[in-house]
């Protein structure tokens, strides 16, 4: 079962990459983080019991996060709190991200 592991892993493990860059890219465009995450729910049940299921799950679970934190900075704008809420959320999105690169590149899982 090892070798039918490192065999998904290997196939997929470029895939998971271009949904972290996804995310990055989303910071300028928005749009990608919805291809990205997208692609994860696409690949999820192929990437299960590998060390991928946790970068998918860290992956689904940034979008999700980010997009709730992207509402309430919308909603505080009127306070003018919300570019606090955007700026603290995209340097979290940012260390989730280059988080996931880092253990990705080092071949380790991620603590859901």
């Amino acid at each position: 079962m090892t070798n039918q592991n490192d065999a998904v892993v290997a196939q997929n493990k470029q895939y998971t990459l271009i949904i972290y860059v996804l995310q990055l890219v989303s910071l300028v465009t928005g749009i990608t983080a919805i291809i990205g995450v997208v692609m994860n729910y696409l690949k999820r049940d192929e990437v299960r019991g590998t060390i991928l299921e946790s970068h998918f799950e860290w992956q689904i679970k940034t979008f999700w996060w980010m997009l709730l934190w992207v509402i309430v900075g919308s909603i505080l704008t009127i306070f003018v709190i919300g570019a606090l809420v955007f700026l603290a959320a995209a340097i979290w999105y940012i260390y989730r991200a280059v988080k996931g690169l880092i253990n990705l590149n080092e071949n380790k899982p991620m603590a859901v």
